[in-house]
């Protein structure tokens, strides 16, 4: 274990931080590349014996996750790039690297997403599973299921975002245009597959 206190610090943070991503980011794929395939192939019967028991716990893992990934996101953030050991808060040499750049785009589209999964899809989910939705549940269906396939497009470039900072550090807005389209065909990939039909064969 390193001696400092700071190093100790920030790796436990960045620990969390990527803990708690992959407790988001997974159960927002899962939602949008395994539920809504699902959903469509299940009749209301096997809905209302589904749904209550797994949307509820699927739900608190991935608003949490999405909470704590941001809050940890932010401290890891000051951190890296507004503190200085032995001296303070303040920017570092850091905030002025190309590095910088990348995790702004990542912090861009990380702070979308968890204003979306706290401010549109939860509450819209409280509706429609306490039964409160009334007439407007297609309304209120429909601008959640937005949100969460924005949420899935803009995890591509987000991501992107949080490994250039570490690893490619070099940036310019064409480098960062092209790796959030190749990230969005990607996602547009998945989307495409997850909708095909599949068939389990059991030897």
């Amino acid at each position: 274990m390193a001696a400092d206190l700071f190093t100790n610090i920030h790796l436990l943070t960045r620990w969390l931080h990527v803990w708690f991503g992959i407790i988001w980011i997974g159960h927002l794929y899962f939602f949008n590349f395994v539920n809504i395939p699902l959903q469509g192939a299940l009749d209301d019967a096997a809905k209302k014996a589904v749904n209550p028991q797994m949307m509820p716990r699927a739900l608190f893992w991935f608003r949490w996750g999405a909470m704590l990934t941001f809050v940890f996101g932010w401290v890891l953030y000051t951190l890296n790039y507004m503190y200085v050991p032995g001296e303070g808060f303040g920017p570092n040499a850091l905030f002025h690297s190309e590095r910088h750049a990348w995790i702004l785009m990542g912090m861009l589209f990380g702070t979308i997403m968890w204003f979306n999964v706290w401010f549109i899809i939860w509450p819209a989910q409280k509706l429609l599973l306490g039964g409160k939705a009334g007439d407007q549940a297609p309304a209120i269906r429909a601008r959640a299921a937005l949100a969460s396939k924005v949420n899935t497009y803009s995890s591509a470039p987000m991501l992107f975002g949080m490994l250039g900072a570490p690893h490619y550090t070099q940036s310019n807005h064409l480098t960062m245009l092209v790796f959030a389209l190749v990230g969005a065909a990607v996602i547009f990939g998945a989307y495409k597959h997850s909708t095909m039909a599949f068939v389990t064969k059991i030897d």
